[in-house]
């Protein structure tokens, strides 16, 4: 694999744990009325941020097995895993409304660099 697939993979998997776990704290109540005010659900929108979030994490997982393979893509995995945890816990905490246009970039982002890696 070339240097600029290896890149492209890396990015992906670290963004598509950010976009995947985005989506999956917006499924929360909690998480929801940090954005849009006391009492406010996720309600229909929640299965829909669920199988988003999960759809994330698994392209991560595809990505760092990809790139690293069965042994070493785990332990890749879960640093693409911390990674974006903290990404999220600390936009959150400080700058809640950024989340959406955040999850949204990484996620398109991180399909696209998977994507062209793969055609590499």
């Amino acid at each position: 694999m070339s240097a600029l697939a290896n890149g492209l993979l890396i990015y992906a998997a670290l963004a598509a744990a950010l976009a995947g776990f985005a989506g999956l704290s917006l499924a929360m109540d909690r998480h929801w009325e940090a954005l849009y005010g006391r009492g406010a659900s996720p309600g229909a929108k929640a299965r829909w941020l669920q199988a988003c979030g999960t759809a994330g994490l698994l392209l991560s997982l595809a990505a760092s097995l990809a790139l690293k393979g069965a042994t070493q893509g785990w332990v890749l995995w879960l640093g693409a895993l911390t990674a974006g945890a903290v990404v999220v816990v600390l936009t959150l905490t400080y700058q809640a409304r950024r989340v959406i246009p955040l999850a949204q970039v990484a996620g398109l982002s991180a399909v696209a660099a998977a994507a062209v890696a793969m055609a590499v």
